[in-house]
């Protein structure tokens, strides 16, 4: 992988660090999501909500629940980036009237080993109705999407405020000790663009020095993965902030963050393709995406609000076997803690000509911080 970027870096230059995230992730062959060596839950690097247990995969179909009964019997469910599988294998269980197609969006051969191992244990009338797509379909159809902690692993641009302008924070190659460091260059056109409508919507200007990142691709991803669903909810979740939180003046070096065997590091040029790369997802510029695109943006809250309001804990004090109660509550704490996943993970609803009362949020919406 070293040598791949290096290669890259040699031929045209110092190359931008989208980039560079792009070949660390998804390079194939070699990049962290598609060489076959990503594990996930308490052997891999990191765990997701989902692979915590079941509760989070209940609160989704209580949510998904009024959707489906406004839709048809042969609607769609479609999950973007399903990881391991145990979302899709706990949430077709969960949902009182399964979808007729639960495509699975997974572009990479050996994650889709994972998953296909991970769906096997299903019922055969399940698990024949999971499909594996390399790109959103084309045909339209009405139902639900669900993207969890996809948005964090679009590839980011990384950029600094210097005299006044937006610099661009590109990746070369140190000759004197063939290490890759950061290098600041001039900011294309689209990036300064990107940034300049950020800061528009900031209280104060971004003070010197100030270094962070901008995912510029965002909005026409959120084009192509929602473009088919012609009626229906869109669901994303991940770790992220309104964009004057994200962009706030004390959070001076972004939120690109690095994780290796469930350890946290800030150095993105250490062993590339062995380590996950992620930056903190900007829910304003979803909501503005979703805007453009014709979603309506219906609701905006944290995971722990997300679970209060869902009332799955409500089962877990009735549960009679005593280690069971123990592991479900230990679990859900896990989920909405503000110093575990609770405040730090969002969830958004976005809809399409569909009630957007569907998508709110009673217990603890927060539409008003975007």
């Amino acid at each position: 992988m070293c040598a791949r970027i290096v290669s890259a870096i040699e031929a045209g230059g110092a190359i931008s660090f989208q980039r560079y995230m792009e070949m660390a992730l998804y390079e194939p062959g070699l990049g962290y999501y598609v060489n076959g060596l990503h594990r996930f839950g308490a052997s891999g690097d990191f765990v997701t909500a989902p692979e915590q247990g079941r509760l989070f995969a209940q609160a989704l179909a209580r949510k998904l629940a009024p959707v489906i009964d406004s839709l048809d019997a042969d609607w769609t469910l479609m999950e973007l980036g399903p990881g391991s599988g145990a979302l899709a294998r706990e949430l077709i269980v969960h949902l009182e009237c399964p979808p007729a197609r639960y495509l699975l969006l997974e572009p990479s051969a050996a994650l889709r080993q994972v998953q296909q191992a991970e769906l096997a244990t299903l019922p055969k009338e399940l698990a024949a109705r999971f499909e594996w797509l390399d790109q959103p379909p084309e045909k339209a159809f009405s139902g639900a999407i669900i993207a969890n902690e996809v948005i964090d692993a679009l590839p980011v641009e990384r950029f600094r405020i210097a005299a006044g302008d937006v610099k661009s924070m590109t990746v070369d190659v140190d000759p004197a000790s063939g290490r890759l460091v950061w290098v600041e260059g001039p900011a294309s056109d689209r990036l300064r663009r990107a940034v300049r409508h950020v800061c528009q919507d900031l209280p104060e200007a971004l003070p010197e020095g100030y270094t962070s990142e901008i995912c510029v691709d965002l909005p026409d991803w959120l084009q192509t993965v929602t473009a088919a669903m012609a009626c229906g909810m869109a669901l994303m979740i991940d770790y992220g902030y309104p964009r004057r939180e994200y962009y706030h003046a004390q959070r001076s070096d972004g939120t690109l963050v690095c994780h290796y065997r469930h350890r946290a590091h800030f150095d993105p040029f250490v062993w590339p393709g062995l380590t996950d790369l992620s930056a903190f997802v900007d829910f304003t510029t979803v909501a503005e995406a979703a805007r453009t695109w014709g979603l309506d943006v219906a609701g905006f809250t944290t995971q722990a609000g997300f679970l209060l309001e869902s009332g799955v804990h409500n089962a877990i004090e009735s549960t009679a076997d005593d280690r069971k109660r123990l592991r479900l509550a230990g679990e859900f704490k896990r989920l909405v803690l503000p110093g575990e996943m609770g405040d730090k993970f969002k969830l958004m609803t976005l809809v399409r000509n569909l009630d957007p009362a569907l998508g709110e949020f009673e217990f603890a919406d927060q539409l008003h911080r975007l």
